[in-house]
């Protein structure tokens, strides 16, 4: 028998036990075969190896679900702990990837799924690698994941950040501010991957310093990145010459992860998108990998696996 501590210390322990310890309550009845203590902020199990490895997975899954939504209620708990319409893979992931990063609070960054696996072990063989599929399915936060874990391990020397500033909707010139107020709301999801990864100084260090620069698409324009793992953001937005002149700009030393929903362009109607045009272009290149990720993938709510479904099919009756 063996044990596993799980630190909540940056939580509300009512927040995630529940009134009553009814949420606690819940979760244990999902592990008869553990022995769960859940006392101050830090919740104890014991156990055999296997169970404490899926309780402890599904458990940090319920700590980034709280990170997200700012609440953990009787369906969260359901969801992610139950096996039905649960989305947490059961493949076995790689010892080395297990944990790509150890979050703030005691939060471990992983591939939670079968196609983010996919990712982490093809990010390790391929120097360009595309994740591409829809809303929810972790393609940036993995990819930030990554590129934290390069640098923490020093194997790049800084990591940039990047999207195109499309205006999906709304107009760059009525917003207030100078250039970076106007484009951080179209960078806020970055900058939320790594508030998730980072210390708050840390961060803070790293953006003031360039050690982590988040900037828009065009800014990437003349440049050669080395020792830099980059990562192109809403790649669907992108332009066929914006898409190549990004991934044009790597160094010898670099990795670089494109990743984009091509079901949500918003690129105006006479504009064709960069990451349809590379998908077909650079599948066969060595060196180059392609992830294709589904709502099998998507760890937000339920709900938005199934809209995830339905619009598919709806597109697949056209």
């Amino acid at each position: 028998m063996t044990e596993r501590i799980i630190s909540i210390t940056s939580y509300s322990p009512l927040d995630i036990y529940g009134v009553n310890d009814k949420n606690i309550n819940l979760i244990k009845s999902y592990f008869p075969k553990l022995k769960i203590i859940a006392r101050g902020d830090m919740v104890k199990a014991i156990g055999n190896k296997d169970e404490l490895d899926d309780f402890e997975e599904k458990f940090n899954l319920l700590l980034l679900n709280y990170d997200k939504f700012g609440k953990l209620s009787e369906i969260d708990i359901e969801q992610i702990m139950g096996e039905e319409d649960n989305n947490v893979s059961t493949v076995s992931f790689p010892k080395s990837n297990d944990v790509l990063v150890h979050g703030r609070g005691g939060l471990l960054v992983k591939a939670l799924t079968e196609n983010q696996c996919k990712m982490v072990e093809s990010s390790e063989k391929n120097d360009l690698i595309f994740a591409i599929g829809p809303a929810g399915t972790g393609k940036t936060y993995t990819a930030v994941a990554l590129a934290v874990r390069a640098l923490k391990n020093k194997e790049v020397k800084r990591i940039i950040l990047t999207r195109p500033a499309v205006e999906a909707g709304e107009n760059l010139g009525f917003l207030p501010g100078d250039l970076r107020d106007k484009l951080d709301p179209y960078l806020q999801p970055l900058y939320d991957a790594l508030r998730d990864m980072l210390p708050t100084q840390k961060l803070l260090k790293y953006l003031e310093d360039g050690t982590i620069e988040i900037a828009p698409l065009a800014f990437m324009r003349g440049r050669t990145l080395d020792h830099v793992f980059a990562i192109l953001d809403e790649a669907q937005n992108a332009t066929e010459m914006q898409l190549k002149m990004f991934v044009t700009r790597m160094g010898r030393t670099a990795k670089f992860i494109v990743t984009g929903d091509i079901t949500q362009i918003d690129l105006p109607k006479n504009q064709a998108s960069g990451l349809k045009q590379a998908a077909r272009l650079l599948k066969d290149i060595r060196g180059i990998d392609f992830i294709y990720l589904d709502e099998r993938d998507v760890i937000r709510h339920k709900l938005v696996t199934r809209i995830i479904k339905a619009y598919n099919s709806k597109d697949s009756g056209l």
